[in-house]
């Protein structure tokens, strides 16, 4: 195997992807979703990373060409399943994630089907933009989840009305629920919107791979 750097950090980037599920094992939250918050980012600045310096200093090779795609899935997958859990398998999640879930297995079908025929559909501006949306649908919704965590914590022993006047600037707001509270709801709507984007590019680009792999799905003929 040939073992440069950004074939590591495409190794690194796929052993980031159970580390997700391992934070919330292993650690409370909301300190388990900062850290998976950072693991994540840190894998999505190798996606790019990675891909970069093969190109530049020539160093492609097919462990990365074959590991690269396998890792970016692997990490959007596991993550969004971890999101949907925490999140109470909210519709609003739910449905964009198993979607994108949806694609992302049937694409790699296709591609195991195709072979060395799947390397001649190469990757369309499209999908980039599909990925960098699900990164940054993703990293906001852990960013939600520690937010809500904190936000929750410290407004548990308050009564209702408290709450409503800290948030709303009419109350003594020592905890900063205010800003909690706005960086939960910001955030939440922000990966909600993104993950939907992320849900719609994911269809149009699985679609354009499934079309344009139609010649090599033809039955040959008797």
């Amino acid at each position: 195997m040939n073992m440069n750097l950004p074939n590591i950090l495409t190794i690194l980037r796929l052993a980031a992807a159970p580390g997700i599920v391992i934070m919330f094992l292993y650690f409370h939250r909301p300190l388990a979703d900062w850290f998976a918050l950072t693991l994540f980012i840190l894998a999505a600045i190798t996606d790019f990373l990675d891909g970069y310096l093969a190109r530049a200093w020539k160093q492609e090779s097919k462990l990365g060409t074959m590991l690269d795609p396998i890792a970016d899935k692997a990490m959007v997958i596991i993550a969004l399943v971890v999101i949907t859990g925490f999140s109470g398998m909210n519709p609003w999640i739910l449905l964009p994630a198993t979607l994108i879930i949806f694609r992302e297995v049937f694409v790699s079908g296709l591609r195991e089907f195709l072979g060395d025929t799947a390397g001649t559909l190469k990757v369309t501006n499209l999908a980039k933009w599909k990925t960098t949306a699900q990164m940054v649908a993703i990293s906001m919704l852990f960013a939600t989840g520690a937010f809500e965590h904190y936000f929750g914590m410290q407004s548990l022993a308050m009564t209702s009305e408290m709450v409503e006047d800290a948030i709303s600037g009419n109350g003594p707001d020592e905890l900063g629920l205010y800003w909690k509270y706005r960086g939960m709801v910001i955030s939440w709507w922000g990966g909600i919107i993104m993950l939907w984007i992320a849900a719609l590019l994911t269809i149009i680009t699985g679609w354009d791979y499934f079309r344009k792999s139609q010649p090599y799905l033809k039955e040959d003929e008797v």
